[in-house]
């Protein structure tokens, strides 16, 4: 069994990931949303290749895998507003579920774009699923997991273009300190979102001038 796992991983290093890293800003895309939707795909990995190889663009790779892992997203996210609910209850229990269901309520941005933001092994599909059992609005489900993910793939990419690609270990093994960061930079985004919001309901209820 260790020979196989070493023989597919010399065939993902030799074969596959140069094969995959080809098809450039556009495949960064696809690919990410083939992850988002239904294949787990080791996106970090693929990303570090991807900028380390075109660092001039990186910030191109990183906004072309958003869009499309926000895109592949809505598969999930659309089997859970189908009826989820009683799939997702078999899988956590009330008490667990009745917590996400509050933080859905009353963070719905965060409650999206944090999971987004953050590392393997985030159960990432779990809170999606969530997303569309809660019922959140789709365009505010697509920016907060585009918003996240950005946010996780440039931090990505900056550390890359510093250590070189064996930034993404670094990455995995310091999961507390990026959650961190990305709780800052998540509660700025949605500080920001949260004030538009209310605006556009000031704006929505007040009397038009006589």
């Amino acid at each position: 069994m260790k020979q196989f796992f070493a023989h597919l991983m010399a065939k993902w290093n030799v074969v596959i990931l140069p094969a995959i890293l080809k098809f450039g800003v556009f495949g960064a895309g696809a690919v990410a949303l083939l992850d988002s939707s239904s294949i787990p795909v080791p996106m970090d990995i693929l990303i570090a290749g991807w900028v380390w190889k075109d660092q001039q663009r990186f910030w191109l790779y990183c906004l072309m895998a958003a869009v499309g892992s926000a895109i592949g997203g809505l598969v999930p996210y659309l089997l859970g507003r189908a009826g989820g609910e009683l799939f997702l209850l078999k899988r956590v229990n009330r008490e667990k579920f009745d917590r996400l269901r509050i933080r859905f309520e009353k963070q719905e941005f965060l409650a999206v774009a944090i999971p987004s933001a953050l590392p393997p092994p985030t159960p990432w599909k779990l809170f999606v699923f969530a997303a569309g059992v809660f019922e959140i609005p789709v365009w505010v489900f697509m920016l907060s997991v585009f918003c996240g993910r950005l946010v996780r793939w440039l931090l990505l990419s900056l550390l890359v273009l510093k250590l070189g690609p064996g930034a993404v270990g670094m990455v995995q093994h310091h999961a507390l300190s990026a959650f961190l960061v990305v709780i800052a930079l998540a509660a700025i985004g949605f500080a920001v979102w949260w004030r538009a919001k209310k605006r556009s309901g000031e704006l929505e209820t007040a009397e038009p001038e006589s």
